[in-house]
């Protein structure tokens, strides 16, 4: 061959060697964590730096699109084969929605929420609110939500008597086998939980690694759940103190309580009122002492037909001490709280507004009456006020208050500024299935009970069960692509301040117990029985759920018992007792040693999130900063599995070789927190996944 060829040969390769590589849409990477949005909870006229990463050299011009604003990005810094893109805005009054445009060569693509994209849809901006900050305290935080009367019984002499009084057509029912299945029809049998149950666990509860309790309604209410409030002003006696015991119990068969209440007429029960705030004081002061917090529920979109303003049970209504409710007298200064369809049937007006058609669950008429408004609002304050000191609320049906979505939306904002203004760390957080966006604008809530971004993307993966086992779909057991799309789609309705705070549950009081839906059997207990909610349960797939739960961004929430092999159907075999002295042991470690491992690395609370791989019954996510990686892999399938995970993605230079280190295990026989060494050649770690495994990998600069 001739000089001549050699040459033309040397001048391509060095043609070639002096291309930029096609764009690497792998490595480009923004979200709205403070490390590519910050500072974080700015406020209109502060400045702001966002950031892209990209592929080092791998772009020609990245801009920042924020409405008519276009303004190009400039690289601040290069690290480990990454260049990070950095621009600063400054905030004004509205949310600025912003994303990405990349030029590589003769290419463009957009970055957003969802990822790279070339046919732009603006919804999945991402986005600043201006003054939008949540509490510190709740990211990441690891909850525990407390059914209070099935978690301990600390003080019997409070205990709900059999024949107290009636409820729901039938006297209430005391039961004395603690361990006994809930029956179908459970709303009047109590077991006697209490809160001086939950002060006699709290040392459990601590070294278990918990860190915020959430209680179910603890005002006084009739039911066993409390759902109905009777009193917003004082903690329900029986889970509180009852120190003046004069009532009377009903004769059999007899169904008025006029005068069959232990707590509530105004002569004898006044103490006990009292002293059951003041035991709730003690509750948030010892916990307060132990670097704890407590969230309450509030039930503000209805209350029950038992409540003082309405007096159905006419309980109040010969008692000098109260006005006559509205259910008794026309002119009862509370008769605008309901909405009466029959303006002229006084005395006892039956036909008012219930909520879902429950006429125990008296819906509040909100829009008619300003003194209504204005009452909840103090309840709103009192309790994160001074002394009682709650840090939060939790909100029932919060979408549904009201009787249009326009005066939803001024009630919220009304709220919260009340909250905050009285608690300026107090977190508010709904329930809410569906798309929350429009109440996590950093006005109304800061957050949801993360049912549509959390539990029912891993309940289908994992069990391919819903979440109230009401249906089996094999479509969605394993899915990995319909998990991950969900998980993407649904996460971008938040803002970050709401994302880092969501509660992350498995299960709650409204749907079957998540180790129950391992078993996949379709039905109630009412139907099958509360046995069949143990039949052939696995608890591999729960420990790989709660592997997911314990790295997913969000607070991670147990549902009482959860942590004890707990199992149960849907409301309400999903309020059994809490098993002291049988509980799973083995489980029970294993909850500590994740929960552990959960606040042992920061960026699990704080970190950006990023999702590596999938295939059926199989995926890999990340966790990282620009320090750490967290890589999180999950074998869903009945035997071992070869992965390859493209690690460098979370930031790790592609160039030389690392190291990550196994610190968490999981697989069909148990679970080890053991080190153990993964080499990362090229970028890519290759690990061979045990059946029904999950394991955590840890790397730090």
């Amino acid at each position: 061959m001739d000089l001549q060829f050699y040459r033309e040969l040397e001048n391509r390769l060095n043609y070639i060697h002096k291309m930029k590589p096609l764009l690497s849409k792998e490595a480009l990477h923004s979200d709205e964590s403070e490390y590519y949005q910050f500072p974080s909870g700015a406020s209109a006229g502060d400045r702001v730096t966002v950031r892209l990463r990209t592929k080092k050299s791998n772009a020609d011009a990245v801009y920042l699109i924020s409405g008519s604003l276009r303004k190009e990005m400039f690289v601040a810094m290069t690290k480990d084969g990454f260049d990070y893109y950095e621009t600063q805005v400054v905030l004004g009054e509205e949310t600025m929605h912003y994303y990405f445009e990349i030029q590589a060569g003769k290419l463009t693509c957009y970055y957003n929420e969802l990822g790279v994209t070339k046919d732009l849809n603006e919804l999945y901006s991402f986005g600043i609110v201006p003054g939008f900050k949540t509490p510190e305290w709740a990211k990441g935080a690891v909850m525990y939500q407390i059914f209070v009367d099935r978690f301990y019984n600390g003080d019997k002499s409070n205990d709900v008597l059999s024949g107290e009084y009636s409820y729901i057509g039938e006297q209430v029912l005391q039961e004395t086998e603690w361990g006994k299945p809930p029956q179908a029809m459970d709303v009047r049998t109590f077991y006697g939980g209490d809160l001086q149950g939950v002060i006699d666990k709290l040392d459990y509860l601590q070294e278990l690694g918990i860190e915020v309790l959430y209680l179910n309604p603890i005002f006084v209410s009739p039911s066993n759940h409390k759902y109905d409030i009777q009193d917003y002003d004082y903690v329900d006696p029986h889970y509180g103190k009852i120190v003046s015991d004069t009532g009377d119990l009903l004769e059999s068969g007899d169904l008025e309580n006029t005068h069959a209440t232990r707590y509530i007429n105004r002569v004898t029960g006044l103490d006990n009122l009292e002293a059951s705030n003041q035991l709730f004081i003690k509750l948030v002061e010892e916990l307060h002492r132990r670097g704890m917090k407590l969230i309450l529920d509030g039930v503000f979109n209805h209350c029950g037909s038992f409540n003082k303003w309405l007096d159905r049970e006419r309980i109040y209504e010969n008692d000098e001490h109260y006005q006559k409710g509205a259910y008794v007298d026309y002119n009862s200064p509370y008769q605008t709280f309901f909405k009466f369809n029959n303006e002229h049937a006084w005395p006892y007006n039956e036909f008012y507004d219930g909520w879902w058609g429950h006429d125990t669950l008296p819906k509040l008429n909100y829009e008619r009456s300003p003194m209504l408004e204005a009452y909840i609002m103090y309840i709103a304050k009192k309790w994160v006020s001074p002394p009682y000191n709650a840090d939060g609320w939790r909100l029932d049906v919060a979408a549904d208050l009201g009787h249009s979505a326009e005066y939803n939306h001024q009630f919220w904002k009304k709220f919260r500024r009340a909250v905050k203004d009285a608690n300026p760390d107090a977190l508010i957080l709904a329930e809410h299935y569906g798309d929350a966006k429009e109440w996590l604008e950093g006005d109304e809530w800061d957050t949801v009970m993360n049912y549509d971004a959390f539990m029912e993307p891993v309940s289908w993966f994992l069990t391919g069960m819903e979440k109230h086992s009401d249906q089996f779909r094999p479509d969605l057991l394993g899915n990995g692509e319909s998990f991950t799309m969900a998980m993407k789609y649904h996460m971008s309705r938040f803002y970050g301040p709401s994302l880092h705070v969501a509660m992350n549950e498995l299960d709650n009081h409204d749907h079957s117990r998540f180790l129950t839906r391992t078993n996949q059997k379709v039905g109630r207990v009412a139907h099958l029985g509360s046995a069949a909610a143990e039949e052939g349960v696995n608890k591999a797939v729960l420990r790989e759920a709660v592997v997911i739960q314990m790295t997913w961004p969000g607070a991670p929430t147990l549902y009482y018992g959860d942590e004890a092999g707990v199992c149960g159907f849907t409301d309400p075999d999903n309020r059994r007792t809490y098993p002291w002295g049988s509980e799973d042991i083995e489980l029970l470690e294993f909850y500590r040693q994740a929960i552990a491992m959960h606040k042992q690395y920061p960026v699990l609370r704080k970190g950006s999130l990023r999702q590596l791989m999938y295939g059926y019954n199989i995926m890999a996510y990340g966790r990282f900063s620009p320090d750490e990686q967290i890589a999180v892999i999950i074998n869903n399938r009945e035997e071992e599995t070869d992965v390859e995970v493209p690690v460098w993605e979370l930031g790790m230079d592609c160039i030389h070789d690392k190291v990550m280190e196994q610190v968490f295990y999981t697989d069909a026989e148990g679970f080890r927190k053991e080190k153990k060494s993964y080499p990362v050649v090229a970028g890519i770690l290759s690990i061979t996944m045990p059946p029904r495994g999950a394991v955590v990998l840890y790397r730090k600069e």
